[in-house]
């Protein structure tokens, strides 16, 4: 295979778009730290980008063992879109010259990467269908919308799980770094850096609403929470309604509708009325001593709409909150600008919860990352 790249910065992007569909976490860091490395290393040998790439995006044993078949796949069929393309138009124009590829690396380096990147990263979704509420989403959108929630998820989790400081022991070799800190030698690897697993990993809990008020958001939150535990290992996960359940096991299924249809079937109060305090307090008396600690963070994913009890409410938050080490409260109706946490079970909740921000769309999800 020769490597031939009619514009270098779109190839690089759309091969992580590429990849992400197989459930590699490339994001904006990945993407731009291969267009930096190629304007130091010869990127017409093949071994050479193929290695570089290698090394860069793969981050699990699962990336190894696909990456080989899957980079065949795909710089093959473009090698034959742009031999199809080149007999198509050879006596209108020559070819963009190496000099002319890296000036145009140039600007997108020296530009706004992450507005290409995003462009392409949730699977070409449409810009304003990352800003729709979700109870407004068509049925001709929803698939999409699910494989870019799937696609986010993956990739903050995976954000989430890479926590590691530079290390001056010999423990891990970071390539990146080590990457990045050669690239004003010319590509030659002369300081080698290390990292090391950081301590004090941060836990996650969920708590997602399923009660009525909830029906048009929940399905959406419940394909959130189910990617993101496919990458993030120390999560647990419970779902609410007038009473709560443990669903940790059953988001280890295969399949997102595999786990749906077992939610749907084991849980008699999906869809029915809210009584968050007494699933508070269940949660609290049969769980609390056992996952939260101060190393946990607590979601709670609910409109607070509550016909049960209040004061146990207020008592079950309270607990939680002097255990946790961060209660986080998301709202789907804290996304209209009118909106104040005014019912009894918001108001009764809101001293003990440090952040309070709106889950409703897709550009929301985005933002959890600043808090986990």
């Amino acid at each position: 295979m020769i490597i031939r790249l009619t514009s270098l910065s779109q190839n690089i992007v759309q091969f992580s778009r590429y990849l992400r569909q197989y459930g590699f976490t490339v994001g904006i860091e990945e993407e731009t730290l291969i267009l930096q490395s190629l304007q130091q290393f010869d990127y017409t040998s093949q071994e050479s980008f193929f290695l570089l790439l290698k090394m860069i995006i793969c981050r699990s044993k699962a990336n190894l063992d696909d990456f080989d078949n899957l980079f065949r796949q795909y710089w093959k069929q473009l090698d034959k879109l742009v031999d199809t393309k080149s007999k198509e138009g050879s006596k209108k124009k020559k070819p963009p010259t190496p000099e002319a590829q890296f000036a145009s690396l140039n600007t997108w380096l020296k530009g706004n990467p992450k507005k290409e990147t995003e462009e392409t990263a949730s699977y070409s979704i449409q810009a304003s269908l990352s800003q729709k509420d979700f109870s407004a989403i068509p049925d001709n959108e929803v698939a999409e919308l699910m494989k870019a929630i799937r696609s986010l998820s993956r990739r903050l989790a995976a954000k989430a799980n890479r926590r590691y400081e530079l290390s001056n022991k010999i423990d891990l070799p970071d390539l990146r770094q080590t990457l990045r800190k050669n690239l004003r030698r010319g590509g030659e690897l002369i300081d080698i850096m290390h990292r090391r697993p950081k301590r004090n990993r941060v836990k996650l809990l969920m708590l997602c609403d399923v009660s009525k008020s909830m029906e048009l958001y929940s399905s959406f939150l419940l394909q959130f929470l189910y990617a993101f535990q496919q990458v993030y290992a120390r999560m647990e996960t419970f779902i609410f309604s007038t009473s709560l359940q443990r669903i940790t096991p059953l988001l280890k299924q295969k399949y997102f509708q595999e786990a749906l249809d077992l939610l749907s079937t084991q849980n008699e109060g999906w869809n029915s009325g809210t009584r968050i305090g007494e699933s508070l307090h269940t949660f609290i008396t049969s769980y609390g001593n056992k996952l939260i600690d101060s190393k946990t963070i607590v979601i709670i994913l609910s409109d607070g709409w509550d016909t049960g009890h209040i004061d146990l409410l207020k008592e079950s938050m309270h607990r939680i909150h002097a255990r946790a080490k961060k209660v986080i409260w998301l709202n789907p109706l804290a996304g209209y600008a009118a909106y104040k946490p005014e019912v009894a079970g918001m108001k009764a909740a809101m001293p003990y919860v440090d952040v309070f921000a709106p889950v409703y769309n897709l550009e929301s999800l985005r933002k959890l990352a600043k808090w986990i």
